[in-house]
């Protein structure tokens, strides 16, 4: 069964990658499969009660490839991990069959959350260059995120999430609404503009019992 995977996992790779040339190249000098292999084996270890060990190994796939991936995640077949520096999946991440994952993409939590913190991916997802998925909710299957995108809720099936907070710019292939990175509102702005509003409000207040208190 490990064997079967770790194979699926370089035929993934010769698919999706136009610079892979053989399978032993791949095995041997591709960091996204090595991660990948060492993963399956620290995650035997982790479902077996053998903790330290998994983690013993995990952190040792990080120092070679610089993919850190715990192996408490769970991840389905045929994973695509291209480049993948600096590339890091948490504890309770679930990632499903045929994804593709770049470099410097992380599925992680926001710190906010217990148990479940972290993203559940679908199948044929593509995440893309830098992209930051956080928190415990689904990306649908067939899904695209944008490079440097920061995914902070779900995205349906079939869509294209793009931007800082991501939006769903495209659902089934058809635009949804014009992504404008310049003129999204800043959430500190708003919050201090609403501040603003209630002292205007109290001074307002302030100045009318005062002028009830001179009547008096």
């Amino acid at each position: 069964m490990f064997f079967k995977k770790i194979k699926e996992d370089i035929e993934a790779v010769k698919k999706k990658d136009p610079a892979a040339r053989s399978s032993f190249e791949i095995f041997f000098l591709y960091p996204g499969v090595k991660a990948i292999r060492m993963y399956r084996r620290a995650h035997f270890f982790h479902i077996h009660g053998f903790k330290f060990l998994a983690r013993l190994i995990s952190q040792r796939a990080v120092r070679k490839t610089g993919i850190e991936i715990h192996p408490g995640a769970t991840i389905g077949k045929r994973l695509v991990i291209d480049h993948g520096t600096g590339v890091v999946i948490g504890e309770t991440a679930e990632i499903g069959d045929d994804v593709l994952i770049y470099q410097g993409v992380t599925l992680g939590g926001t710190g906010k959350d217990e148990g479940k913190r972290h993203p559940t991916i679908g199948n044929n997802v593509m995440i893309s260059a830098g992209a930051k998925v956080l928190g415990p909710f689904k990306v649908g299957d067939n899904s695209r995120i944008a490079a440097g995108a920061v995914v902070l809720e779900e995205v349906p099936p079939n869509s294209t999430a793009a931007g800082i907070p991501a939006r769903i710019v495209r659902i089934n292939g058809e635009k949804v609404l014009p992504l404008d990175q310049v003129h999204i509102p800043d959430p500190v702005s708003l919050e201090l503009c609403k501040l603003e509003q209630k002292i205007k409000k109290l001074e307002k207040a302030l100045k009318e019992k005062e002028k009830e208190k001179n009547k008096e």
